[in-house]
């Protein structure tokens, strides 16, 4: 075993909402991990978004028993991506690895991931090679992956959640960041660090359901493509000088064919219809994307905590800053 003056610290952060039939299992297999990496200290630093259910109450009977726990519980629920942040903003580790309490993302995994963090990355990722889904479910994803690297400005990791390593300094950047809605993945990937993924088959959830519908997982989609690129406005610009250079061409013709060959005869009404249909449909989302930048927009210039800590479980009392969060 190392020094423990030298061990370094990690942070197992973990964000939970409505996880009580896992919390008993995550523990354990977290402090099996901690048992099977001595070199290390860890600490397992939960925020919970508000829970309805037991989580909570959970979380503190094990902190009785268990020194590494320490709970940030939020006054509600202010998204799966602020939780993280926050979590984030609050670790006190050298690193810190992001685990969904469900277990779906393997705990084990996080052996390989100090691996790589002491050969000097900065950010270690999991990849999920197989996962125990619907295949639509799986195939909408990987379009949304595919998605966001082709419009973002700098790669963006295929196929890889949050289920991550990333080092102090990679926190320390995360904190310059003024975001009401952030996209982490995204983020972190533009940060710049040295990064590499690991594969690894992600399970199937064994107990409580997922809190992500198909609503909150276009919400989330979206987020990554507004957060992550600007291209699509551009896309809309050009999209709008093409279709202006293409009616200009029209008027000409059909002004050209008028003067030819007159007829009073009504003609392509229905493709008129249709054509007005289209054009209407294209203006409404090419607004509601607008929409969508500015709204971003005005969550960040409007300021606020990225998420309030309503109680605390923690052996030294944190200070609260600016941010919503705690810094130790």
């Amino acid at each position: 075993m190392s020094n423990p003056a030298h061990r370094r610290l990690v942070t197992i952060s973990i964000p939970v909402l409505n996880e009580e039939g896992n919390i008993d299992n995550l523990i354990e297999r977290l402090q099996a991990v901690a048992a099977a990496n001595q070199a290390f200290d860890f600490e397992f630093l939960v925020t919970d978004n508000a829970s309805t259910d037991e989580t909570f109450a959970l979380l503190a009977a094990k902190a009785a028993t268990e020194p590494r726990l320490r709970v940030l519980r939020f006054s509600r629920n202010f998204g799966f991506q602020r939780s993280i942040l926050v979590n984030l903003m609050n670790a006190r580790g050298d690193a810190a690895i992001q685990i969904d309490a469900d277990l779906q993302d393997p705990p084990e995994l996080i052996s390989d991931f100090l691996q790589k963090w002491q050969q000097g990355y900065k950010v270690v990722y999991g990849i999920r090679r197989r996962r125990q889904e619907n295949p639509v479910i799986n195939f909408a994803r990987k379009i949304h992956y595919r998605l966001i690297n082709a419009l973002s400005e700098v790669e963006v990791p295929l196929d890889a959640g949050d289920f991550r390593l990333i080092d102090r300094d990679v926190i320390e950047q995360l904190r310059t960041y003024q975001d009401g809605t952030p996209y982490l993945r995204g983020i972190i990937a533009s940060i710049g660090y040295s990064q590499i993924g690991i594969p690894y088959d992600r399970s199937a959830r064994t107990s409580g359901t997922s809190k992500f519908d198909l609503l909150k997982n276009i919400s989330l989609s979206i987020d990554g493509i507004c957060s992550q690129s600007t291209k699509p406005l551009q896309y809309i610009t050009l999209f709008g000088f093409s279709v202006s250079a293409l009616t200009v061409l029209l008027i000409l013709i059909y002004l050209a064919i008028y003067l030819v060959n007159y007829s009073a005869e009504t003609r392509g009404f229905t493709t008129l219809v249709l054509l007005m249909l289209i054009s209407i449909g294209l203006n409404a989302a090419f607004v509601g994307l607008l929409g969508e930048y500015i709204g971003r927009i005005y969550t960040t210039v409007r300021g606020g905590p990225t998420a309030v800590i309503a109680d605390c479980i923690d052996p030294i009392q944190p200070r609260s800053d600016n941010t919503g969060g705690s810094i130790p």
